[in-house]
């Protein structure tokens, strides 16, 4: 799968864009149900890198899992799928390595909102044009489940400070008043497609106030020229003994 000239360029002006149909609908099922597997796994091991959202029922529902490329065989197969390694070769002009990666997750009517952040605050990769995330829809998703909302054209500027929000030490997030609100767009996508953002782009998603879930699976991709300068890429999978030639990851 090649990426095509309208998302090529819509993701360089704009900070990100949407290729649907990388996945059926029935691989992204049999993925997202993969997660909830894996969730209620690490629920019950008490798992660090497992958050949950509690609901209004007092039940945990899962919210997020860290590193789900080391924790089931089908993670690795998927992200690694050469119908996704391709378009996020061909939006980095490099071969991709995949160097983390995260399940998010809002089950339905309750999957709490994430505030405006640039991912790049976090990884501190350089040089950041080399390095993006692509998003990958378990559901589909649109502006009543929680999908992603950007700053079109923030990738442009520079990375903000981020400062925890009061209550919320997990959430840092920049001055608001350096968001630029004109300038959000929505940015929904059927399940099985895929959403590419720049590492400098702001990007949020709202609550899930719809009766289905909203799953999607963040892979996290750099060019060999990517460093950090804060440890982002010491444990990153492209380095494990089992990750594939990065000849065989062609542009």
């Amino acid at each position: 799968m090649k990426i095509s000239q309208t998302a090529y360029d819509h993701y360089w002006e704009k900070g990100w864009a949407v290729v649907e149909g990388v996945f059926s609908h029935q691989e992204a099922e049999d993925l997202a149900q993969v997660a909830l597997d894996v969730a209620e796994e690490d629920l019950a091991a008490d798992q660090s890198g497992f958050t949950a959202d509690r609901c209004a029922d007092g039940q945990l529902a899962p919210r997020k899992i860290a590193f789900p490329f080391t924790k089931h065989a089908d993670f690795r197969t998927f992200s690694l799928d050469p119908r996704l390694t391709s378009l996020v070769a061909g939006l980095l002009d490099q071969p991709p390595l995949l160097a983390t990666d995260q399940i998010f997750m809002k089950p339905p009517r309750f999957g709490s909102a994430k505030p405006y952040h640039q991912d790049n605050f976090y990884f501190r990769l350089s040089p950041p044009d080399q390095a993006l995330t692509a998003w990958i829809a378990l559901d589909d998703v649109d502006e009543y489940n929680g999908c992603l909302r950007y700053i079109s054209g923030s990738h442009q500027g520079p990375v903000f400070p981020h400062t925890a929000l009061p209550g919320e030490p997990y959430n840092l997030v920049p001055d608001p008043a350096l968001i630029d609100l004109s300038q959000e767009t929505l940015a929904p996508v059927g399940k099985g497609g895929v959403i590419f953002h720049h590492s400098k782009i702001l990007h949020t998603s709202h609550r899930n106030e719809s009766e289905r879930w909203r799953r999607g699976y963040a892979t996290h991709w750099v060019s060999a020229q990517v460093t950090s300068d804060n440890g982002t890429l010491d444990k990153a999978y492209y380095l494990r003994e089992d990750y594939p030639p990065t000849s065989n990851l062609r542009v």
